[in-house]
């Protein structure tokens, strides 16, 4: 027979539930049970690999402490890889077995929970072990609570031996129906998930992967909303303001866009075309977002090329020219 305990706690020297978890697995050792113990505080970043782990037992012991409120993160992180990457198939005849001790107000709560979300991810439920423990040398040394875990440490091994049967119960109808529409996974997809979740560097390159792709498409969607390519040629021939006798060349390159707009002014004309031109009497380079700041009317070229926002060679005056020949109103 083999049992694993995952423990939840913080690992903390007088936490009662390591006690309680020690002496329950001398006991299952002197039964000649194969015992398996998990630390989940020292293995908070494999945790939702340790799914895997439960289909190689006949039964779980899952063990927290609540010092505050609710079982606790590590023990949650657990449950929820259990619930995302186990294979459901192998975890229907898998007994857990709560044990909570609490040193504050909760521990029924917590077993509650504790019970409600293995039902949910399918498995079956043992007897509860849970207590109120305020002083854990007096825990520690009562001989009366000694027998009491002895006693139910003997409960978890017959109950798993006999294959005790259990009645039905509507968690498992709630589960079957959470299942209809989600994905099947084979057992190595949900293994290959669960090494995947607890890669914190793969985690972090995908989150960058979306934020960037849905950078992207923001992006996308606003040019759309703006009229698309034509938007960067009509802001310009929009808000033109004519000046006689001036005449002049533009290039204005938006760097992170890859857009080149060449403008050409001749008086009371002009012409805006998407295209290089080196001979330009100015040349400037600014990002995206300083342009929209521009023909917004919150920024000006002038005052952008002054504070680096943009780079600009060619003539100073017919860079200023530009903030004359073009009227950008403030939306």
């Amino acid at each position: 027979m083999n049992i694993n305990i995952y423990y939840g706690g913080r690992g903390l020297v007088d936490d009662p539930t390591i006690l309680v978890i020690n002496k329950i697995q001398e006991v299952l050792d002197e039964l000649n049970v194969n015992v398996n113990r998990y630390n989940l505080y020292e293995m908070k970043n494999t945790i939702t690999t340790l799914s895997q782990t439960v289909t190689e037992a006949d039964g779980i012991i899952l063990a927290t402490t609540v010092e505050w409120v609710g079982m606790g993160g590590y023990m949650q992180t657990f449950l929820d890889s259990c619930w995302l990457y186990s294979d459901k198939s192998q975890i229907l005849d898998k007994y857990m077995f709560p044990v909570v001790m609490a040193r504050t107000y909760g521990e029924r709560e917590v077993t509650l929970a504790l019970n409600n979300s293995w039902e949910i991810i399918g498995g079956k439920i043992g007897p509860a072990l849970s207590a109120y423990i305020d002083d854990t040398t007096e825990f520690e040394f009562n001989d009366n609570y000694k027998t009491i875990i002895e006693k139910y440490a003997e409960n978890v091994y017959r109950t798993i031996s006999q294959r005790i049967m259990q009645l039905p119960s509507s968690s498992q109808t709630i589960k079957n129906n959470m299942l209809k529409d989600t994905i099947k996974l084979t057992p190595q997809e949900s293994e290959q998930l669960s090494k995947y979740a607890s890669d914190d560097a793969f985690v972090k390159t995908q989150k960058q992967d979306i934020e960037s792709l849905a950078s992207i498409y923001k992006e996308l969607l606003n040019d759309q909303e703006n009229g698309g390519d034509d938007y960067y040629l009509n802001v310009f021939r929009d808000n033109f303001n004519p000046t006689t006798g001036y005449k002049s060349t533009y290039m204005i390159s938006i760097s992170d866009k890859d857009k080149l707009i060449s403008i050409y002014v001749d008086g009371r004309d002009i012409r805006v075309t998407f295209g290089e031109n080196k001979s330009a009497d100015v040349i400037g380079k600014l990002s995206k977002e300083t342009f929209d700041q521009i023909v917004e009317g919150r920024e000006t070229f002038h005052r952008a090329f002054m504070t680096g926002a943009m780079t600009a060679r060619g003539n100073l005056k017919t860079l200023r020219m530009l903030d004359e020949i073009f009227n950008f109103q403030k939306q």
